[in-house]
């Protein structure tokens, strides 16, 4: 099997792309799934989701701003977008002025709590259950390769 890293300049062959195609398909249409589910059985979008569950894990239940978008992967200007309309909902407040932090609130809690059952449901039945064993390790194994090439600085 090629390693991944630096070496001589290669191409990508039609094999390579189609298995790129079929990858970058399948999780949208898996997302999108996991999505609208989401939506439909608890009123929140993904996007609520991910803040929710970002403010769920950590500590206090609060994050500044800054370490918010990065939990979520945002750029802070969306970040402050969503949280907007998620205070106006009462899911989240915001502590010590527009910057300083994000906190969950007593309702957003338990409208997270409430969602996660439906969700992590669909999570099993939509991948887990369509998955043997091996091949939800040869995914976990995919996703670290995949995760540990993100992150590392691009040259």
């Amino acid at each position: 099997m090629d390693q991944p890293g630096p070496g001589p300049r290669r191409t990508t062959t039609s094999e390579q792309l189609r298995v790129w195609r079929d990858f970058v398909e399948t999780t949208e249409a898996l997302r999108s799934r996991l999505s609208s589910r989401l939506q439909a059985e608890s009123s929140l979008s993904s996007s609520d989701y991910a803040v929710l569950l970002a403010l769920h894990d950590a500590d206090g239940h609060c994050l500044r701003s800054s370490a918010l978008a990065d939990a979520v992967g945002w750029e802070r200007s969306r970040l402050s977008h969503q949280v907007g309309r998620m205070e106006r909902r009462g899911l989240v407040a915001r502590k010590g002025g527009r910057s300083a932090g994000v906190a969950l609130t007593d309702d957003g809690a338990a409208t997270f709590r409430r969602a996660s059952v439906a969700h992590l449901r669909a999570v099993r039945q939509l991948f887990v259950d369509a998955l043997t064993d091996d091949q939800l390790a040869a995914a976990g194994e995919i996703a670290a390769a995949l995760r540990s090439a993100l992150d590392r600085p691009e040259s």
